[in-house]
């Protein structure tokens, strides 16, 4: 799991001063790609490889609002992977209370430039297995919660 930290801006906000609903959307790509870079896995190298990373489908629950000012917390990891899928998860968190803020979902393939889907175990071996591991890691963690 990786842990991504950020202020809330005040642009962030609507009239009521809490978080836009659509920015929690960029909050957690924010976190995915700072996840992806820390783990030796940067959109800018996969793109230089010829590996694309669209996102097929995103889900988001609303259960505590943030506001402006408010510094959070962002729960970052890999749920599932099949070498031309993968699943992120996020749990975002107010790091002064601690609550459980929002929780959300992305939802990504593996494609060529040409948007066709590629299989990362057949074409691209090193980084499958840097997926696999990430996967691997977060099973680790669930079970020592137990």
């Amino acid at each position: 799991m990786y842990i991504f930290d950020r202020k809330i801006n005040y642009y962030e906000t609507d009239k009521m001063g809490v978080v836009h609903h659509s920015n929690y959307i960029r909050f957690f790509e924010e976190a995915r790609c700072e996840f992806l870079e820390d783990a030796s896995l940067p959109y800018d190298m996969l793109e230089e490889k010829g590996i694309m990373s669209p996102v097929l489908g995103f889900s988001c629950k609303y259960k505590q609002h943030v506001t402006f000012g408010d510094y959070i917390e962002i729960h970052t990891w890999i749920k599932e992977f099949s070498g031309v899928r993968f699943t992120v998860c996020y749990e975002l968190y107010n790091k002064k209370t601690g609550a459980l803020c929002v929780t959300g979902e992305s939802n990504h393939c593996f494609t060529d430039s040409n948007l066709k889907p590629l299989n990362m175990k057949k074409h691209h071996n090193d980084i499958y297995d840097k997926f696999l591991k990430l996967v691997e890691q977060n099973k680790n963690k669930q079970v020592s919660k137990v």
